[in-house]
C-alpha cells in the first residue's frame, strides 16, 4: 500500500498538476483576501478574521480536487494497467486508500501556505493577537474534513470511467450537490416540515458547525462516515471488476 501511495505522490509531484492546482488555489485565494477590494477582502474589512479564507476554499475545492482526482483510476483503465493493479498482493481497500491518501496530502500541501496568513493577522491586528483562534483553527479542520470529502467523491468519480474529463464533470457536481443540493432542496415548500434533517445531511451544515470554533463529535463523524461511504463505493466499483 505504502509503494502505491508513494507512486502517487510522485506521479503529483513529476508532472504539473499538483503544482498548477496548489499555484491556482494559493493565486485565487491571495488574490480575494488581500488584492481585489470587495467583501473578501481583509484589509478592506476593517478587523482581524480569515472568515473570507474559509467561504472562498470550499468553492475552489470544489474545482480543483476534481482536476486531481480525475486521473486516480481513469487513467489506470484507460492505459490497461488496472488489471495489473488488481493482481498485486494488495487489497482493493488498500487500493483505494492509497489513491485517497495521496489525494489528501495534495490538499494538507494546498492548505498548509495559508497559515502564515493566520500569523499575518495576528500581527497586524490592532490590538496584536487580536483574532478567534478558536474559530480560525475550528476552521481550517473543517477545511480539512470538506477536503477529504471531496477527495473521496473524486476517487469515486475517477473509478466509474476511463474518461478523465467525465471523471471531472461527475466529481464536480457530486461536490456541489453534497455542499449546497441538500440546503436547496429543504428550501422547497413540500419540504418545509423536515427541513433541518435534510440540511444536516449535507456538508455546508457541518463545515459551517465546526468553522464556530467548535469541533463537536457528530461533526466529525459524519465527515468520517461520509468519506468512508464514497471510499466504500469506491471499493465496490472496482471490486466488481473481478465478477
Amino acid at each position: 500500500m505504502f509503494a502505491l501511495f508513494k507512486k502517487e505522490v510522485s506521479s503529483f509531484l513529476s508532472s504539473l498538476t499538483g503544482y498548477i492546482v496548489i499555484t491556482i488555489f494559493l493565486l485565487a485565494v491571495g488574490l480575494f483576501l488581500w488584492v481585489f477590494p470587495g467583501n473578501f477582502n481583509i484589509l478592506d474589512a476593517g478587523y482581524t478574521s480569515l472568515e473570507s479564507l474559509f467561504v472562498i476554499a470550499p468553492w475552489m475545492f470544489m474545482f480543483l480536487i476534481p482536476a486531481v482526482t480525475m486521473r486516480l483510476f481513469s487513467e489506470e483503465m484507460r492505459n490497461g494497467t488496472m488489471e495489473v493493479l488488481l493482481t498485486r498482493p494488495i487489497s482493493e481497500w488498500q487500493i483505494v486508500l492509497a489513491k485517497y491518501l495521496a489525494g489528501f496530502l495534495l490538499v494538507i500541501l494546498a492548505l498548509l501556505p495559508t497559515v502564515i496568513y493566520y500569523f499575518s493577522l495576528q500581527t497586524l491586528g490592532n490590538p496584536p493577537q487580536n483574532i478567534d483562534v478558536g474559530a480560525t483553527w475550528g476552521s481550517y479542520f473543517g477545511l480539512l474534513f470538506l477536503g477529504g470529502s471531496y477527495v473521496s467523491i473524486g476517487v469515486f468519480a475517477s473509478s466509474l470511467t476511463e474518461n478523465q474529463l467525465v471523471a471531472f464533470i461527475l466529481a464536480f457536481f457530486l461536490c456541489f450537490f453534497c455542499y449546497f443540493g441538500f440546503d436547496a432542496i429543504a428550501q422547497l415548500p413540500f419540504f418545509k416540515a423536515v427541513d433541518e434533517p435534510i440540511i444536516n445531511l449535507g456538508i455546508n451544515a457541518h463545515f459551517a458547525s465546526m468553522s464556530r470554533g467548535v469541533l463537536d463529535t457528530r461533526d466529525m463523524l459524519y465527515f468520517l462516515g461520509f468519506i468512508f461511504f464514497f471510499l466504500a463505493c469506491t471499493r465496490f466499483k472496482i471490486q466488481s471488476r473481478n465478477w
